[in-house]
């Protein structure tokens, strides 16, 4: 038996396979300090928790309903016309376990051989693994340096096809943090308005924001019934082993994409999407503490990437990542990752692993304490006399 060749398409998620050398050399007995996997390492809010508890005391341990628990989509409805500035209802939320079947889901029903989807690179590589996957053909999009890893508008629309079917973008933005400005938002929605095109609009990191507004596509003219948005728990909340996620998008796509839940995973935990409802409606200083923190380890990392010879770190506006230009080591991006690995114990991804432009970059995540960052850097340090020749 083999499999079908179109499985040779699919990509992985760098991040877990460095994890697993980590954890390797950690058995035996190496020390490691892990920048490498984007996972808030505070605990889920212990209200979120206890709502999780009540909801199993309560029986929610049985099958729901496909779209999602009617009284979490009301509750998302709420929390995304809010946020936003737009008006969805409950008929327009997906509710699905995570933020990568809305990803998965868009992508099956709207593309197929032959067509386009314009993604960001450096990015999320499910993005371009999934494009490939459905057969049609993956367009990247450089987000640079220059611009705060924003994307250029005129070099957009250039890119643009009649075959273009999908345009994907990370707002706050993984692996650099960039956010798009919105006069870009703006100039985006008046290219796109007017053309047979979707956009998916991940927006899973729209909380963890330093300065600045992130602003949703989905908010400009025109561009609500042409727009998905993908939000979800995971980084907010801290809840990525509750996988909770959703999707926003218009009633024709909804019921293409609840096909896909029955096809797939027949319904989200009944007893996570009643956490759901409590993250959302119930206090949020868990958030607002997380977030001064990260703001905090931003800082401080950023400070000392940039005092390491060979290191160029810009300051991030989201997110909790800082991709900083290493091509001053004249060390290869992929070399210099697997040297602080296994010689700095320092576990972070190479640049490339997120797409061509980020050959010359490291990803590293700040989802640890301010001690282990400030030990790592120390350790980077030790190891730059290698290159700092």
């Amino acid at each position: 038996m083999q499999l079908v060749d179109k499985m040779a398409t699919i990509g992985v998620e760098s991040a877990f396979d460095v994890l697993v050398k980590a954890r390797a050399l950690e058995a035996q007995g190496k020390s490691i300090i892990h920048l490498e996997i984007g996972e808030p390492d505070f605990p889920t809010p212990k209200n979120v928790v206890e709502a999780g508890k009540k909801a199993l005391d309560e029986g929610w341990t049985k099958y729901g309903p496909t779209q999602g628990l009617p009284e979490l989509r009301t509750t998302i409805a709420n929390y995304v016309s809010r946020t936003r500035g737009i008006k969805v209802g409950p008929e327009h939320i997906c509710v699905v376990p995570g933020g990568k079947p809305i990803m998965y889901f868009a992508i099956i029903a709207l593309l197929q051989a032959g067509d386009e989807a314009i993604f960001p690179d450096p990015g999320f590589p499910i993005y371009e693994s999934m494009i490939r996957f459905q057969g049609a053909k993956p367009v990247p999009m450089a987000l640079r340096e220059k611009r705060g890893f924003s994307l250029d508008v005129d070099e957009l629309k250039d890119k643009l096809t009649p075959r273009t079917k999908l345009v994907i973008l990370n707002s706050p933005h993984n692996p650099t943090g960039g956010i798009i400005p919105a006069a870009d938002i703006k100039a985006l929605a008046n290219i796109l308005r007017e053309r047979d095109i979707m956009v998916l609009s991940d927006e899973i990191y729209s909380r963890i924001i330093y300065y600045g507004t992130p602003v949703s596509i989905a908010a400009e003219e025109g561009m609500l019934d042409k727009t998905i948005i993908l939000d979800g728990f995971s980084k907010t909340y801290s809840m990525t082993g509750w996988r909770l996620g959703y999707g926003v998008m218009p009633k024709w796509l909804v019921d293409a994409v609840v096909k896909l839940m029955v096809n797939s995973n027949s319904c989200t935990a009944s007893f996570t999407q009643r956490a759901g409802i409590e993250a959302l409606e119930g206090p949020q200083h868990d958030v607002d503490k997380m977030v001064a923190e990260f703001h905090r380890r931003r800082d401080a990392i950023v400070q000392g990437l940039n005092s390491i010879p060979g290191f160029r770190c810009p300051v991030p506006a989201g997110a909790f990542y800082v991709f900083p230009n290493i091509e001053g080591t004249g060390v290869d991006s992929k070399t210099l990752a697997d040297m602080l690995l296994y010689e700095a114990g320092v576990a972070c991804l190479d640049g490339k692993c997120f797409g061509a432009e980020g050959d010359g970059y490291i990803r590293f995540s700040y989802a640890n304490s301010l001690e282990n960052i400030l030990d790592a850097v120390e350790r980077i340090r030790i190891l730059s006399p290698k290159w700092a020749k």
